[in-house]
């Protein structure tokens, strides 16, 4: 008798844990339940993946979604609307909102918010601050939390653990791994003078120079060994803390950015202006290699957007009155898809880093990668197609990308979440019906 399914993916080449192969994918009930020839098996969707190239479910796992607060940026559908376009099937999202996610009814208030209106599976993050820590390892384990984010340098409202005390506290607290924006809030203050009254946006990673971010990571290192907590390292920049980081992977993660990967100073600050700027700064070429040598010798574990959108009013002013944060969320797939193309990475560690490796940073449950029993999360990519990134592409609220009009190979054209087309061929489709991201209970 014919095995019968929801949904057969029927001839894509797959990428998953037993290699990158030719494969049709049958899933029942939002989950995988068979790869291989499946032959004359009947289901109620087919795709003809012939062609085409599917991934597991990109994650982006550092997002600024903006709501509640400042939804006049992004809002929760809008985010989740731009992440689906671009073939991400879920998000983890930032707690400096209006007001910060930091206690459990605002965590709550989010899962709320993007209950109906979120195209993909998402998660929160608690902001970590000086009058919550008490709270935060019993707050950790509410449904739809990401875990704990923790600001160094300075961000929004009371969302800063600046001195070493507090935030040995924070570390002291709980168990899951805690994401960390490291930048030295004291060099920062001190150094403020370079850009104070106006100066050029090239100025920016002269301000937040190379001593502010290793500083802080070299900082957290030390008070995590103390405290024996695991502790991820977001959007890291340098060349001083890549080659640190290498010789403390037994509790630090790495995160780094496409922007990150793919601008250098000063051009981009020549070229693009505020647009460029983003916290901790695009940095110079040397860095951006040292970046590049840290995902080929499998120091860094994942690739985060770092989506934080202002509007273009808000971008335009003069620096440094301009807010930092670019979108991301939408390009990131294609830009790494074409940094794969180009040869500076493969298929493979791309999933690793934007799938495998998010699920085993976070303890996500039955996630990140193509196997029977995981969640039917699929980002659909066709490796062949070239398109031209533009503004006029970018679903965000802001409606702009830094790297407007810039061509890549390789581009997403299908979006499935558990078994459900959300994206196919740049249109959005059904309902928006993500769901919270589940956790392994012991993380």
């Amino acid at each position: 008798m014919a095995q019968t399914f929801d949904l057969i993916l029927r001839g894509g080449t797959a990428v998953t844990p037993a290699g990158t192969q030719r494969t049709d994918i049958g899933c029942r009930a939002g989950r995988i339940a068979a790869l291989g020839d499946l032959g004359t098996a009947s289901a109620a969707e087919a795709i003809d993946a012939h062609g085409l190239t599917i991934l597991p479910g990109v994650i982006d796992t550092q997002v600024h979604f903006r709501e509640p607060g400042l939804e006049h940026k992004e809002d929760l559908a809008t985010g989740t609307a731009a992440a689906a376009l671009g073939g991400v099937t879920a998000v983890f999202e930032m707690p400096n909102t209006k007001p910060s996610t930091t206690t459990a009814e605002a965590l709550a208030d989010k899962v709320t918010r993007a209950k109906g209106r979120a195209w993909v599976d998402h998660a929160f993050f608690l902001g970590a601050a000086a009058d919550n820590i008490e709270h935060l390892a019993e707050w950790e384990r509410l449904p739809g939390c990401a875990g704990v984010k923790v600001f160094m340098g300075s961000s929004t409202g009371s969302l800063l653990v600046a001195d070493d005390a507090t935030l040995a506290r924070v570390l002291g607290q709980g168990f899951r791994r805690v994401a960390v924006h490291c930048e030295d809030e004291e060099r920062l203050a001190q150094r403020k003078s370079l850009i104070e009254g106006g100066a050029h946006p090239r100025r920016h990673p002269e301000w937040r120079d190379v001593e502010t971010a290793l500083r802080a990571t070299q900082r957290l290192i030390r008070l995590a060994e103390a405290a024996r907590r695991r502790v991820h390292v977001l959007h890291v920049t340098t060349a001083e803390e890549i080659a640190f980081l290498a010789e403390h992977k037994d509790l630090a993660t790495v995160e780094v950015t496409p922007q990150h990967l793919t601008l250098a100073a000063p051009e981009c600050y020549d070229d693009l202006g505020t647009y460029a700027q983003m916290n901790p700064p695009i940095r110079d070429a040397r860095h951006r290699q040292a970046l590049w040598q840290g995902v080929a010798d499998g120091v860094v574990d994942v690739i985060g957007s770092d989506h934080a959108p202002h509007t273009r009013e808000e971008k335009g002013k003069p620096y440094p009155q301009s807010p930092s944060g670019m979108t991301g969320v939408q390009t990131l797939v294609p830009l790494m898809l074409d940094h794969v193309s180009s040869g500076l990475l493969s298929l493979e560690r791309f999933a690793d880093l934007t799938s495998a490796g998010p699920a085993r940073i976070y303890g996500i449950a039955g996630k990140g990668r193509i196997a029977v029993g995981y969640d039917a999360d699929f980002t659909v990519v066709d490796m062949r197609a070239e398109r031209v990134i533009t503004h006029s592409w970018i679903a965000s609220r802001c409606g702009w990308t830094p790297f407007d009009g810039r061509r890549v190979v390789g581009w997403p054209v299908a979006t499935l979440v558990r078994g459900r087309t959300v994206m196919r061929d740049g249109q959005l489709l059904g309902a928006a019906a993500g769901k919270p991201v589940r956790f392994q209970e012991n993380r």
